[in-house]
């Protein structure tokens, strides 16, 4: 068990450093590229099972008791992160394989994005705050590589406001973390929940727990602190893209998740009502940008913000129904909306455009990325039965029996804009007759027929599959994420697995 918990940090790390070394042989870097993915992958799903079957799990590394060493922690949040995590690594390295040119590739592609999946995976394990800082610091070097990588003028426009804000945001953490180390003397995240419990003043630690909520805040794209998302998101290759939305913004919101679940619960009344207030308007302004845009990339961005309204809500209604479900719908989320950026890069590629206005028909010649982008929209517009709908469903629940009707509202308001979103790029794209007059594409592309669109629409297939799955099989995955709710819920499980008999 020690071993699968070190092994999605470590596979990553020896790989990386291996395609290091065949820099110079593409196919022998694809091939590793590919392994690796699908190492960390079978690992991913060997931990969760462990953990579901046999409760939470911690390894102190180098031997060093908690709460002095190094702590890893697999709880059924982190396993499941991990697992999704690992997912979408596995399906963005496949579609990198036929779309990721062979320039990108040679200055380290591969390598960059096995170093980024460490961090993720790194970040969903470390059991100790300061460590949580490094992994991020690793998941931004990383990031900004790959966005930056091709140096093409707006990519470079984009890196520039991405790691500004992102380094504000890192800043900002970090000094978060000394004040609270300057307080409590400690920052194993387990450590922390067990002293805090008796805090005398809890005054001080909302203030602190402030800070790190607009660090999160920042790195998970909540309003008001969402604006270099879509700033920054639609310049790299859609590959790139993809991986942005399918994992960065989520490790931001596990991290909310993790320290406003075992940490900062001192106060609720008031820090999780500023979490729900932050989540509606996350939810109203993502949407409505995403309704303003007729270019895709740019839309879905903007509709990377408003899903993460949801997943706010749920864990600032704080119940085991609301949380397990925020942990629910940020599975599908990552399933869903990895998938739409991989369709637009298809139709960019078949067309040359972004532009909604400049395409069309595709639903009659490629009828089959017609039916795999439906599949996909409308599990992101909440649609029964895929698996959107259960996820909105369980929120919805969890708030009426909150008696939170307001955010219900939001809720359902900005489920029908989203649908509203999905239609307009079907009729535009998809069903409307292609049109005639200026057609050229943006930039020079060599056409994507045959084998290889054969081979880009493997991974959206296997997504869109996913998201039908989570439809079908709702009942045991809604089971299995209010076990994660009602676990987080109460952390002495998590607290003992650390501590060991220095919890409660």
């Amino acid at each position: 068990m020690n071993l699968l918990l070190i092994l999605p940090i470590g596979l990553p790390l020896l790989f990386g450093v291996l395609l290091l070394l065949v820099w110079r042989h593409p196919f022998l870097q694809r091939s590793l590229a590919v392994l690796s993915a699908a190492l960390q992958l079978g690992v991913g799903v060997l931990l969760l099972i462990q953990v579901s079957r046999h409760g939470i799990h911690a390894v102190q590394l180098g031997n060093w008791p908690a709460p002095f060493g190094i702590t890893l922690v697999a709880d059924l949040l982190s396993s499941i992160m991990v697992m999704m995590g690992a997912l979408i690594g596995f399906v963005m390295t496949i579609y990198s394989l036929y779309s990721m040119d062979s320039e990108r590739a040679a200055f380290g592609y591969y390598p960059i994005l096995s170093f980024l999946l460490m961090g993720v995976s790194g970040s969903f394990l470390t059991g100790d705050l300061f460590n949580l800082y490094v992994w991020f610091e690793v998941m931004l070097m990383s990031s900004f590589i790959l966005l930056a990588l091709g140096g093409d003028r707006a990519q470079m426009e984009g890196a520039i406001k991405y790691v500004t804000l992102n380094l504000f945001a890192s800043g900002l953490f970090l000094a978060a973390i000394g004040i609270l180390y300057g307080k409590m003397g400690t920052l194993n995240m387990a450590d922390l929940a067990m002293k805090l419990q008796t805090i005398e003043d809890p005054r001080m630690m909302t203030t602190i727990a402030m800070l790190f909520l607009v660090a999160f805040g920042i790195k998970a794209a909540i309003f008001p602190l969402f604006f270099w998302l879509p700033a920054s998101y639609h310049t790299p290759p859609i590959a790139v893209t993809a991986i942005y939305a399918g994992l960065l913004t989520k490790v931001g919101v596990y991290a909310l998740i993790r320290v406003f679940t075992l940490i900062f619960t001192q106060e609720p009344e008031f820090t999780h009502q500023i979490l729900l207030v932050l989540g509606g308007f996350t939810m109203v302004t993502g949407v409505l940008g995403a309704a303003a845009h007729y270019e895709v990339r740019r839309l879905l961005a903007f509709h990377i913000v408003s899903q993460i309204g949801y997943m706010v809500m749920g864990l600032a209604l704080y119940t085991p129904l609301a949380v397990g479900a925020a942990v629910f719908y940020m599975a599908h989320n990552m399933l869903a909306k990895t998938n739409l950026f991989l369709i637009s890069g298809v139709m960019y590629r078949l067309r040359g455009h972004y532009d909604l206005k400049k395409l069309g028909g595709f639903y009659k010649t490629y009828p089959v990325l017609a039916i795999l982008f439906m599949i996909s929209a409308m599990g992101l517009a909440g649609v029964p039965p895929l698996s959107g709908f259960f996820g909105k469903l369980a929120l919805v629940l969890a708030a009426l029996r909150a008696e939170s009707y307001g955010i219900v509202v939001v809720a359902l308001f900005t489920g029908l804009l989203t649908l509203f979103s999905m239609v307009k790029i079907w009729t535009e794209a998809f069903w409307k007759e292609a049109p005639t007059a200026d057609a050229s594409p943006d930039e020079a592309l060599p056409p994507l027929v045959g084998a290889e669109r054969r081979s880009l629409m493997i991974p959206i297939f296997m997504l869109a599959s996913l998201t039908v799955l989570m439809g079908v099989f709702a009942g045991a995955l809604l089971d299995l994420a209010l076990r994660t709710g009602e676990q987080l819920m109460n952390p002495a499980e998590y607290i003992h697995a650390v501590l060991g008999e220095g919890g409660p």
